[in-house]
């Protein structure tokens, strides 16, 4: 009579049909308990999903991670690095200049926001002010250091229409504002954020004239 096949090998089987699956469903087509496929999933080698709460699983011959430590299958995301938090750590360690909620959102897939701000309070990222939004940069100091100093070497954003709007009607009513200052009243008037540098842009993409500046002076 032949054995029923090791846990391990009808473990691999079921990944084959279907490459993740949820701890419940997987214990029960195995007839085991969810303790012990948990240390079968161990004894094998798994990766956990960093998105759904880590509930999902792969075993960890499944998975092709691009360059930047990610692999999703659907709408199910699975990290080199491991937890949402342990990803969110990595990928701004290694990014040259550090990352926004939005780039590690948009690459993620998930909102993000409220975990970077709980590791910047724990000392496990930092974070300044760029532009609009917030530049996450590593905790570890020598490295945030070195993207500080690739951020001040990277052009502002161009400000959008609506913006660039605000900014000529407040040289206009200020003409003796320099770009700081305009800067400034327009934080003041309207609450929207713009640095004296994209101002400076702004000029000299349209080529306006410096009488048309009145004589604003760069900061």
């Amino acid at each position: 009579m032949t054995s029923p096949p090791e846990p391990s090998q009808r473990l691999f089987s079921l990944f084959e049909e279907h490459p993740c699956w949820t701890i419940e469903p997987l214990a029960a087509q195995l007839h085991y308990s969810v303790s012990s496929v948990r240390r079968f999933l161990t004894e094998v080698g798994y990766f956990s999903s960093f998105t759904h709460n880590g509930r999902w699983y792969t075993l960890h011959t499944i998975p092709r991670f691009g360059r930047d430590g990610l692999w999703f299958f659907k709408d199910i995301g699975f990290s080199k690095a491991g937890s949402l938090t342990h990803t969110l750590i990595d990928l701004t360690a290694r990014s040259p200049g550090g990352m926004t909620a939005e780039q590690l959102g948009g690459m993620l897939r998930c909102r993000c926001h409220s975990i970077l701000v709980r590791l910047c309070r724990h000392g496990k990222l930092q974070r300044e002010k760029g532009g609009r939004s917030y530049v996450y940069l590593a905790g570890d100091s020598s490295i945030a250091d070195r993207q500080r100093g690739a951020l001040r070497h990277v052009a502002p954003p161009q400000l959008p229409a609506e913006v660039a709007l605000l900014v000529l009607a407040e040289c206009i009513r200020n003409p003796e504002f320099d770009f700081k200052q305009v800067a400034n009243a327009i934080h003041r008037r309207v609450r929207v954020t713009v640095e004296a540098a994209q101002i400076e842009i702004l000029f000299e993409r349209y080529d306006l004239k410096k009488t048309t500046r009145a004589g604003a002076k760069k900061p």
